[in-house]
């Protein structure tokens, strides 16, 4: 049997406008601590978020989701937070803010290899059902 090991993961949203509330998963960020992982995988579905948000610059919106997941790999072009430890880097991607990107609160989970969970939770969690449906 494999050895399970905790994870946190959250979700990552876009709100176009934080006074309307609206907002699309766009994708997830995992830390398994005992594994060493932190990863963000990204499934942004533009014609979802310009839904809410027709003006919305899609460039900016895909460079800093971009940006996310250098922070994640700890990538020097993902800044000084790149630089800190997995722990503080998930920590302060998960952190509460007003901003367009946003996450959820953190759930946590158990899996016995975080990138298969991390794939399923964006294909549950993100992905359109029509997308989950018509790989079935």
């Amino acid at each position: 049997m494999p050895v399970l090991s905790s994870y946190d993961y959250a979700l990552l949203r876009v709100m176009p406008s934080v006074e309307r509330g609206e907002c699309v998963n766009v994708g997830v960020i995992l830390f398994c601590r005992t594994r060493q992982f932190l990863e963000a995988l990204i499934a942004l579905d533009e014609r979802r978020v310009l839904a809410l948000d027709p003006d919305l610059d899609l460039e900016v919106l895909r460079e800093h989701l971009e940006t996310i997941s250098l922070i994640c790999e700890g990538k020097e072009e993902g800044g000084p937070i790149a630089r800190l430890t997995l722990s503080e880097r998930f920590h302060w991607l998960v952190a509460p803010r007003s901003a367009i990107i946003q996450t959820s609160v953190v759930h946590s989970g158990l899996c016995s290899d975080p990138a298969t969970a991390l794939q399923h939770l964006v294909n549950t969690m993100v992905k359109p059902h029509s997308a989950k449906t018509a790989r079935a």
